[in-house]
């Protein structure tokens, strides 16, 4: 298991991430599919860099020449990264089924939620 949190923001990442796990992703793709800005983002995807759930790159020269525009930096979900934040998740999903509607406590054995 890795230290890493999972915050609401990180949560939307690795959604989107994990919707094409083997594909590689850029900034301006995951701000448009979380809605969250670069200053949120960066730092997020650094994390994981640094937790080695995900592997980041360069584009070629030539691809952004022949589009005329910056070099852009790719993301892509390591198979580690894969595997954690899919646990991660799971786990996260699990808790929040686990919650008794209106209530910020998980339900216990007895549904109680006490």
């Amino acid at each position: 298991m890795s230290n890493f949190k999972i915050t609401p923001h990180a949560e939307s990442v690795l959604r989107f991430m994990l919707t094409k796990p083997m594909d590689a992703t850029w900034a301006r793709e995951l701000t448009q599919n979380t809605g969250l800005p670069n200053g949120t983002l960066l730092p997020i995807l650094t994390r994981m860099l640094q937790q080695g759930w995900v592997e980041r790159y360069w584009e070629n020269d030539e691809e952004a020449e022949a589009e005329r525009r910056p070099r852009r930096r790719y993301y892509r979900l390591t198979r580690e990264g894969q595997q954690e934040a899919r646990v991660e998740l799971a786990q996260l999903s699990a808790a929040r089924s686990r919650m008794t509607p209106g209530s910020a406590r998980p339900q216990t054995a007895e549904g109680a939620g006490t």
